[in-house]
């Protein structure tokens, strides 16, 4: 072997040398910050009440119950926005007396908050990344939890099998994640992905035994507007209200988290609702609420985001 070549071996060995020592270097670096990550995913999730990481996600569009390159999946996969407008939701949603009566009269909401919040969650995971055999089971066993959902409020009759009880339901729950995501989201959303959203949600209203949905933000709006002369606050949805306000987290983190997220739901909502619910005006809530939400969304991001989503991030 000449002299040449025991230097080129040597350049070489200290060439692989360095890059061994470079990924170990990046190794330790990098596997606190992940162990740390994945400690405080692990008390965010108990904080909201969830006890299991997630299911991957179904990628294959065959088999999918929402196609894997939807904006469904995009604005779903934010848990903070998400958070955001879920608490919305259940404000707005509180504001349909029969709607109400029927959380009133057969819910537990105020005994197992967290166990409900749970399984709405995982039903809405399950319908955004499942398959269409997974997403199909849930919505059965929806079905099957409404079925004995029947009553009478104030002479009138209401049943969770309601078709326009469940366009209801649907409708604000769409209306808020949407404008939770607009205004909270990682992403701008163009207006053809907001009416992509609206028209790609249809479907699990539609499996639940809706007749009549929203396709598109125009329809949304339409909806909505039609609708308020039968929206009011009723005393059980005052009292769910109140509840919400309260929460259910006693750590002065937990506190002031969501108290900020819950802050941030409120300024989503409707004027319109907002004072049909009284709920209190926020000083300064322009000037405060939204660069505090959107500080804490970042945070969520950051803390909810997987080891490859970090790796992403450092190298873009």
């Amino acid at each position: 072997m000449s002299a040449w070549s025991t230097v080129r071996v040597s350049e070489v060995d200290q060439s692989v040398m360095l890059d061994e020592a470079r990924r170990a270097g990046q190794q330790a670096v990098h596997r606190p910050l992940f162990w740390l990550q994945r400690e405080g995913q692990q008390r965010l999730r108990r904080s909201l009440g969830v006890t299991q990481a997630p299911p991957p996600p179904c990628d294959d569009p065959s088999l999918a119950y929402v196609a894997p390159d939807s904006v469904v999946r995009q604005i779903h996969a934010d848990l903070p926005s998400m958070l955001i407008g879920g608490l919305a939701s259940l404000l707005l949603q509180t504001l349909h007396p029969l709607a109400m009566a029927g959380v009133a009269d057969h819910s537990r909401y105020q005994h197992d908050p967290l166990g409900r919040l749970e399984r709405t969650a995982t039903f809405v995971g399950v319908t955004t990344f499942g398959t269409r055999l997974e997403a199909q089971s849930a919505i059965d066993a929806v079905r099957r939890i409404h079925r004995p959902v029947i009553g009478t409020f104030e002479g009138a009759h209401y049943s969770a099998q309601d078709p326009a009880l469940l366009t209801w339901i649907h409708a604000a729950e769409v209306s808020c994640f949407l404008t939770a995501s607009r205004r909270y989201g990682p992403h701008q959303l163009a207006a053809a992905q907001c009416d992509a959203y609206v028209a790609d949600m249809a479907p699990v209203a539609l499996d639940l035994g809706a007749t009549e949905v929203p396709r598109t933000v125009d329809e949304l709006d339409r909806y909505l507007d039609g609708i308020r002369p039968e929206l009011r606050a009723t005393n059980a949805a005052l009292t769910a209200k109140t509840f919400i306000l309260k929460g259910v987290r006693r750590w002065p983190h937990e506190r002031a988290t969501y108290g900020v997220l819950l802050a941030a739901a409120q300024g989503t909502l409707p004027s319109w609702a907002r004072r049909e619910l009284h709920l209190p005006a926020i000083p300064g809530a322009g000037g405060v609420v939204k660069p505090a939400a959107s500080l804490l969304c970042s945070s969520l991001r950051l803390l909810s985001a997987s080891p490859q989503e970090h790796r992403e991030r450092s190298h873009a």
